[in-house]
């Protein structure tokens, strides 16, 4: 199944700049991506979760908590963490509940990560999104970043879409569904054009700067 990597990220990035110089001119200005990955864990899903709807600093903060609680974010030791030691970690009420049922579910091996990575796209979403809070940004975000799936765009993300607004010079309040037509443009490197819009994003100087989701 074909993903983007160290070796071929740099030549997707200059072909969607070929064909899209509103693209080119975030090379220009801010040069490549960087090449954002994760490895195939249940740490790793648990990080994205973390990451739904705050900033980036405040969910990194709760994983290095939890990582020092744990000594290691397994299912297992999740599964020993008592409320009070979980809001101690920074975790939330509900993220809590979303954050252990991904737990059974793998300990119980009805989910498998490395069976996972070998499904289409679609197949992917949908076996992620039957869990209960785990929805199509936390699925897009995974087939980015972890298996780094190479035609996906994050229509849920607040960052790439403020990116791309910003760049097409749309007003807020367009209908998602013409923005997905400019996404459209980009296939089969939808993901890459995704990497590029947070780049832009993330280097613009704002308050707050930090939140993607």
């Amino acid at each position: 199944m074909e993903k983007f990597n160290a070796r071929n990220f740099h030549a997707i990035c200059d072909a969607l700049s070929a064909r899209d110089e509103d693209l080119a001119l975030i090379i220009s200005h801010y040069g490549y991506p960087p090449l954002w990955s994760r490895p195939n864990t249940f740490e790793s899903l648990v990080h994205i979760i973390l990451e739904q709807q705050v900033s980036l600093a405040s969910a990194l903060a709760a994983l290095k908590k939890l990582q020092e609680k744990t000594q290691g974010i397994t299912p297992e030791r999740i599964l020993l963490l008592s409320d009070a030691e979980l809001r101690a970690c920074y975790v939330s009420r509900q993220k809590s509940v979303y954050i252990r049922n991904l737990a059974v579910e793998i300990s119980e091996k009805r989910l498998h990560l490395k069976k996972l990575a070998l499904l289409p796209d679609e197949q992917v979403r949908a076996t992620l999104i039957r869990l209960k809070g785990i929805g199509h940004w936390t699925a897009d975000i995974y087939l980015i970043f972890v298996l780094q799936r190479p035609d996906v765009f994050p229509l849920g993300d607040l960052a790439a879409l403020s990116a791309l607004k910003r760049i097409k010079k749309v007003a807020d309040g367009h209908p998602v569904e013409d923005l997905k037509a400019l996404t459209d443009e980009w296939r089969p490197y939808r993901s890459v054009a995704a990497m590029m819009l947070w780049h832009h994003y993330l280097s613009l100087p704002r308050p707050g700067k930090s939140v993607i989701s």
